[in-house]
């Protein structure tokens, strides 16, 4: 039971972190946008990069708690 309650506390820490990178980055973001420098084309088109990126950082972390469930 102890075991899986640090699982669970450290995949929240895990969360919050990523949480907070992401929300600082957004806050940055948004406090420098130059009004002048937006592109005229469509800007909201995805190559995919960054949903494999994502897929990519979920598999990591799967492997991580995997691993350390089974040790």
């Amino acid at each position: 039971m102890a075991s899986s309650m640090r699982v669970v506390f450290f995949l929240g820490l895990i969360y919050a972190a990523l949480i907070s990178v992401a929300v600082a980055s957004e806050q940055t973001a948004t406090l420098s946008i130059d009004v002048g420098k937006i592109p005229t084309t469509n800007a909201n088109t995805n190559d995919g990069t960054t949903i494999d990126q994502a897929v990519g950082y979920l598999l990591m972390l799967l492997a991580l708690v995997l691993t350390y469930l089974i040790h």
